[in-house]
């Protein structure tokens, strides 16, 4: 059995890791709020980008661009998003596992593009072919942090070094879900329009609008990839508050198992202690008979 002050250190060493956990989760709550801002901010721009870009697509019909065209092959390029740190619970599982599924499946030959030191070290320790990195991102990235690695991956495509590029990352659903998500970034698939509902605006195009789709595509999957690094950030906060609002918890009931027990060991000293006073007291009586 531990002594008294054995337990008595491991109980001050638990409620100091529970005083980082706290921290830890009061910083993840309030940069949440943060990542939920710039989430926010950014879909409108998205959603006009999408607008002009299906209005463009269709006045531009009997232009193919190479991002529109799809290629037969097993060649892929992963742009695959995960966090800097962990503490953050299985976000950056969930995600490499999906996205290795999909590779997998799919594209045998298949190479990665990093957003994210946690995905950068697995793949390279599982010796996948990692052809660009954008570690270390800040908490509020902007696009120009993304864009170098994300050229790679387009360039591999212009080149005909690879037959899709697909992105995956956690999609931010709420505080307490966050979601996997793989899906094909090049050939671009654009939504169809709703059949029946007319363009919101009438736009006028200079140049003409096979070169404004030119100027948009590479454009819109840039943002598509922006989107998913700062989707990535809000469920990066929102699991790791979770994850350390669950450690503080378990650390607490921790706790008071251990003060439960401390208090059992003490009774029992005590209880030795008078056991061993009445038995020598017993002893001089009988003695001095």
């Amino acid at each position: 059995m531990p002594s008294l002050r054995d337990i008595r250190n491991r109980i001050r060493s638990v409620q100091n890791t529970k005083k980082i956990t706290q921290a830890y989760q009061v910083v993840s709550a309030t940069k949440l709020r943060r990542a939920q801002q710039m989430v926010q901010a950014t879909r409108p721009y998205a959603e006009k980008m999408l607008e002009v870009l299906q209005t463009t697509a269709e006045l531009a019909t009997e232009y193919r661009h190479p991002f529109l065209e799809r290629r037969e092959g097993k060649r892929g390029v992963m742009v695959l998003v995960t966090t800097d740190r962990g503490l953050c619970g299985a976000l950056n599982v969930n995600t490499i596992r999906a996205a290795n599924r999909v590779m997998n499946e799919q594209y045998p030959q298949a190479r990665y593009v990093t957003l994210g030191r946690k995905g950068r070290d697995l793949m390279l320790r599982f010796r996948r072919e990692v052809i660009a990195d954008a570690s270390n991102l800040p908490d509020r990235p902007g696009i120009a942090d993304v864009l170098p690695a994300v050229t790679v991956a387009l360039e591999e495509y212009s080149k005909g070094n690879t037959d899709a590029v697909l992105l995956g990352y956690a999609k931010w659903v709420s505080t307490l879900r966050q979601e996997p998500v793989v899906r094909t970034l090049v050939p671009v698939e654009l939504p169809k329009r709703e059949e029946g509902k007319a363009p919101a605006a009438d736009y006028i195009y200079e140049p003409e609008p096979d070169e404004v789709l030119d100027a948009l595509l590479p454009r819109y999957v840039e943002t598509q990839v922006y989107q998913a690094v700062l989707e990535n950030k809000a469920s990066e906060h929102s699991a790791r508050m979770i994850a350390m609002q669950n450690a503080t918890d378990a650390a607490a009931d921790f706790i008071e198992a251990l003060t439960l027990n401390m208090n059992k060991v003490r009774q029992a000293s005590i209880t030795t202690e008078l056991m061993e006073i009445v038995s020598g007291a017993e002893a001089l009586r009988q003695s001095s008979q």
